[in-house]
C-alpha cells in the first residue's frame, strides 16, 4: 500500500484523508483486477500500474477540481443566502458526472475522494453499469449514482462539473455531447496526454470553444509520460 499512499500524498490528497482513501483504493483495485478479464474495464489487471496508470492519474486533477468545487459551493451557498444550512445546501447540490465512466475512471476515485459531493457515473454497457453499482456499495460511497445511458440522452445542463477520461478525440460531435451537459456556470474538465494533441484537438472545435484552459498534471510513477488537464 506504500505506494499508491505515497502517491496520493504526492497529488495533494490532504495526509488525514490518506489512510482511508488508499484501504478504499486497494478495495477497488481488487475488484478491477477480479473482473478485468470478463468487463474489460482497464489495459490492465497488474496492481502497481492499476495504482500509477489508474488510480493516480485519475486523481493527479485533484487540487484543480477541489479548488472549483469549493468555488462552485461558495457561489451557490450566496445564492442560497450564506449561513451553515446554505452552505450545506450548496454542497448537496453539486453534482458531478463522468461520461463514459467505463471502470469507474476517474469518475469513482473522484467519488471517494470527495463524499460530501454527488457523482453520477454515466456508462451506457449494461455490464460495466452493475461493475460500478456493486463496487460503489463495495466500498460504502453512497455518494455515488450509476446512470446507464449514451451521454447524449443525458438531460442538458445536469452537472456542475462534467469529467471525461477516455482515450479519443475531444472531436466537434464529442464536445457538443459533453459541453451540453454543464451547468451555468460548470466545467468540463477533460483527461488528455501529450500537449501537441490538445492543440491540434481544440484547434478542430475553435468554433465552439474558443478558449480554454490546460493544467499540466504530475503522475506520481508516470513522470516520463506528458498528461494535462483541459478545463473548458
Amino acid at each position: 500500500m506504500a505506494l499508491l499512499e505515497d502517491g496520493l500524498k504526492a497529488v495533494g490528497i490532504e495526509e488525514e484523508k490518506i489512510p482511508a482513501l488508499a484501504e478504499k483504493m486497494e478495495k477497488y483495485i481488487a475488484e478491477i483486477a477480479l473482473c478485468n478479464s470478463a468487463f474489460n474495464l482497464t489495459n490492465t489487471s497488474d496492481h502497481d500500474e492499476l495504482v500509477t496508470r489508474h488510480i493516480l492519474d485519475s486523481l493527479a486533477a485533484y487540487v484543480p477540481i477541489r479548488d472549483f468545487l469549493k468555488e462552485r459551493e461558495a457561489a451557490l451557498a450566496g445564492v442560497a443566502g450564506g449561513g451553515a444550512e446554505g452552505v450545506a445546501d450548496a454542497t448537496s447540490s453539486v453534482t458531478i458526472g463522468d461520461i463514459g465512466s467505463g471502470g469507474g475512471l476517474p469518475g469513482l476515485p473522484l467519488a471517494a475522494a470527495f463524499p460530501q459531493y454527488s457523482f453520477t457515473l454515466v456508462e451506457r454497457m449494461s455490464k460495466r453499469c452493475g461493475f460500478l453499482e456493486k463496487t460503489a456499495a463495495a466500498l460504502g460511497l453512497s455518494n455515488i449514482a450509476v446512470l446507464e445511458q449514451q451521454a447524449e440522452f443525458v438531460p442538458q445542463k445536469s452537472f456542475d462539473l462534467v469529467t471525461f477520461r477516455a482515450f479519443r478525440p475531444l472531436d466537434l460531435k464529442m464536445a457538443k455531447k459533453l459541453l451540453r451537459l454543464r451547468k451555468e456556470g460548470g466545467i468540463l474538465a477533460a483527461y488528455k496526454a501529450k500537449m501537441e494533441n490538445i492543440t491540434a484537438e481544440m484547434e478542430g472545435i475553435k468554433k465552439l470553444v474558443p478558449e480554454y484552459k490546460v493544467i499540466e498534471l504530475h503522475v506520481p510513477g508516470l513522470e516520463d509520460s506528458e498528461r494535462n488537464l483541459v478545463i473548458v
